[in-house]
C-alpha cells in the first residue's frame, strides 16, 4: 500500500508538471501510408502493465487509503487475472500489414520507451522520443507501436467517496512512426470502460466484472487493430 501511497503523490505530480505540454492528438491512418513504396515497417509493443485497480479522485494520501481498504477484494481478484492474449497484438497487426503486401517484422523483445532520448525538435505530430536510432537497429523504415499502461479495474472517487461503480478497463495508445523524420503517421488513444452486466459486487471471484474483463481486452484490440485493417 505504501508503494501505491507514492505512485498517487508521484503521478499528481507528473500531472501538474506536464500542463505545459498538450497531449498527442489523433493522427488518422492514411491508405497511402501502408503502401510498399513506404518501407520495411517494424511491430513492436511495450511491456504490458500488471493487472490492477485504479481509483482517480483519491488523490490524498487517507483517501487512497480509504479506497484500498474498501476495494480490497477487487484488487484481489486482479492476482487471478492474465493479460490473456494481448501479447499476440502485435502478431495479429503483423498478419493485417503483410495481407497489405507489407514487408513486416516483428519485434521479439519489448521497447523501452523510457530509454529513448528526447528527440529535441517540435512540431506537427513529431514524437517526443526519438525513435530515429531504431531504423538501423531493427532494419524497418516505420515502427507500429503498442503501449498499454493501465489494465484491470477502474472506480471513480471524489476524495473519501466511491463516485461511481467499478469498471473493466484498459488504457493505451497505438501510433506508427515514421523513422525518416520522428513523426506519426498514425496515432489513436484506446480507452475502453464496461461495466458488470448485473451485480458487480459479488466477491471474491466478481464473476461480472471479471467477464466485462474479458469482454475489454477483446474490444480494446478490435480498436488497436481496425485503422491496420481498413
Amino acid at each position: 500500500m505504501k508503494t501505491r501511497f507514492i505512485l498517487a503523490v508521484c503521478g499528481l505530480s507528473f500531472v501538474l508538471a506536464g500542463c505545459a505540454s498538450p497531449p498527442q492528438k489523433s493522427v488518422d491512418l492514411k491508405p497511402e501510408t501502408l503502401t510498399v513504396q513506404g518501407g520495411r515497417v517494424g511491430v513492436v509493443m511495450t511491456q504490458l502493465p500488471k493487472v490492477n485497480t485504479y481509483f482517480p479522485g483519491a488523490d490524498c494520501l487517507l483517501c487512497m487509503a480509504g479506497a484500498e481498504m474498501m476495494n480490497s477484494s477487487l484488487t484481489g481478484q486482479t492476482k487471478n487475472l492474465t493479460p490473456e492474449d494481448l501479447p499476440t497484438l502485435k502478431n495479429q497487426a503483423a498478419d493485417i500489414l503483410r495481407k497489405r503486401g507489407l514487408d513486416v517484422t516483428v519485434l521479439t523483445d519489448n521497447i523501452d520507451l523510457d530509454s529513448l532520448s528526447s528527440y529535441g525538435t517540435d512540431g506537427v505530430n513529431v514524437a517526443k522520443k526519438n525513435f530515429s536510432s531504431l531504423a538501423e537497429k531493427y532494419k524497418v523504415d516505420k515502427l507500429v507501436v503498442f503501449n498499454i499502461d493501465s489494465l484491470g479495474f477502474v472506480r471513480p472517487y471524489s476524495a473519501y467517496i466511491p463516485a461511481g461503480d467499478p469498471k473493466a478497463m484498459l488504457h493505451g495508445v497505438g501510433y506508427m512512426v515514421n523513422l525518416k523524420t520522428n513523426t506519426y503517421e498514425w496515432y489513436a488513444v484506446v480507452d475502453v470502460k464496461k461495466a458488470a452486466s448485473g451485480n458487480w459486487d459479488e466477491a471474491p471471484a466478481f464473476p461480472g466484472l471479471t467477464n466485462a474483463y474479458f469482454q475489454v481486452i477483446e474490444l480494446s484490440k478490435d480498436k488497436f487493430l481496425q485503422p491496420l485493417a481498413q
